[in-house]
């Protein structure tokens, strides 16, 4: 009898913490390469209609002050990833080759030791997975850079940006051409598992991978965690050949076309969870740019500056946040034009939302604005938001592009590294950046000046520094 007991009792503990760990709420991240502000028809966009996320957006939250951590596609991960900024990692512009990271200041790869979001999700009980363009290490002929599973990952299935299971594109399939290869090099680094998918149907392949990972969470009633990051809508453009011929064949055509493309695949993942009762009401997506369109492809008006670039259509990104069982009834269908909020803070906030502790002795450079995210506050965040150009992007003669900027409530400010070139915008009343209001406000130049001055000193410098100097020895 007093076996029976025990064993009824452990069952109940047992369907106790099984319960605990199902009412968790899934986490989907999908972070789209190079799109632009206003790309997305529910951002304004005119060229195309994105019908899959702007059903999302119309059940969902949309955010119009949300920035990444840098203006190009590395950094811009790392931050998403770690909720630290990129500098302290060392990696400050995308990944290449190994000499040109050596000589752009950069790092070979992510380090492990980083505090990974998913890691920690991890150890918690989630299942994590990461599906699409990974870009922080393992790429060109980086081949010894750590599998993606090392950063607390299950699961995962990349492009030619990372290791591990890969899916590479064929391109140039269409008018009787025969596929080329375009992998950057990445099919001679082993590493992993490799196949080849047309260019037009590679967001398809994550897509279906993703699900795969969904089922079996589902299955084994653990919460889950995914990044779904489609190297769509980032160049070479080839859509499916039925949009294709649709086309006049520009470079904005062609970029159109892909974005109406990846649109579609990603109505399946979403389909996979809006058609799900149990996952519906506990599943949280964020859709969101890695950073601006590159100049010709993607818009980003009415903004000022595109991919690379420190201006407005450089950093600034879509956020859209939809879960019906956990965003607020009444801030459904609605737009946030208030709130500012960075990547770092959708890092932090993700471990408040998940009940997730923070990891040992580490110090994240977000804040927690879970709160803002489900529409349950206008809280933005309090500290600034600083920024550095990516050192092999000065800008052209015409127009350079500035060393350092930091936004502080309505505020901008661009500087150099000398401390000349400032210019002071007011965003809320001037978001394209026209009116350098530097002269007539020389105090609040002054304090974020300081502001952003001392927090680049406190960071790693790269080459984009005229007082940094190459490393003595290969690294």
């Amino acid at each position: 009898m007093r076996n029976l007991l025990r064993v009824l009792l452990y069952l109940q503990l047992l369907t106790t913490l099984v319960h605990a760990e199902s009412s968790k709420p899934n986490i989907i991240t999908v972070f789209i390469d190079d799109m632009g502000w206003s790309d997305l028809s529910c951002y304004g966009g005119k060229v195309t209609q994105t019908k899959n996320i702007d059903r999302l957006a119309n059940e969902g939250l949309r955010f119009t002050n949300f920035y990444v951590n840098s203006p190009i596609c590395s950094p811009s991960r790392v931050a998403l990833t770690t909720g630290q900024y990129p500098q302290r990692w060392k990696i400050t512009s995308y990944l290449a080759r190994r000499k040109a990271n050596r000589e752009r200041g950069l790092a070979q790869w992510l380090d492990p030791t980083a505090p990974v979001l998913a890691r920690e999700l991890n150890q918690a009980g989630y299942a994590t997975g990461h599906f699409g363009k990974w870009h922080m290490g393992g790429q060109r002929d980086v081949g010894n850079a750590p599998l993606i599973t090392k950063y607390g990952f299950d699961r995962s299935l990349t492009n030619f940006e990372g290791l591990g299971p890969r899916v590479l594109p064929l391109k140039d399939a269409y008018d009787g051409k025969l596929p080329k290869k375009h992998d950057l090099g990445s099919a001679d680094l082993g590493q992993g598992p490799i196949y080849w998918e047309d260019r037009s149907v590679v967001t398809a392949a994550f897509v279906k991978d993703a699900i795969i990972f969904i089922n079996h969470a589902e299955a084994t009633g653990q919460p889950f965690f995914l990044n779904l990051w489609p190297d769509d809508v980032h160049s070479p453009f080839f859509p499916p050949e039925i949009l294709r011929d649709a086309t006049d064949e520009s470079k904005r055509a062609l970029y159109y076309a892909v974005l109406d493309a990846m649109d579609q695949q990603l109505g399946l993942l979403f389909d996979r969870v809006r058609n799900d009762k149990r996952l519906k009401n506990n599943t949280l997506i964020l859709i969101a740019s890695d950073n601006g369109p590159e100049e010709g492809a993607g818009l980003a008006e009415p903004l000022r500056g595109a991919k690379t670039w420190l201006y407005e259509g450089g950093v600034r990104s879509p956020l859209i946040v939809w879960g019906p069982g956990l965003v607020a009834s009444d801030a459904v269908g609605t737009t946030n034009t208030k709130s500012v909020l960075c990547a770092l803070d959708v890092n932090r906030s993700l471990y408040t939302l998940t009940g997730t502790e923070l990891p040992f002795g580490i110090t994240l450079d977000g804040e927690d604005l879970s709160e803002t995210l489900l529409g349950k506050s206008e809280a933005g965040r309090n500290a600034p938001i600083f920024w550095r150009r990516p050192p092999d992007r000065p800008g052209t003669k015409q127009e350079p592009n500035p060393d350092l900027a930091v936004r502080d409530g309505k505020w901008k400010l661009y500087v150099n590294y000398d401390g000349n070139g400032v210019q002071l915008y007011d965003l809320e009343a001037d978001v394209s950046e026209t009116q350098n209001r530097a002269d007539d406000y020389p105090e609040i130049v002054a304090r974020l000046k300081q502001a952003v001055v001392e927090w680049n000193r406190n960071l790693p410098a790269d080459a984009g520094d005229p007082t940094w100097k190459p490393p003595a020895k290969k690294n």
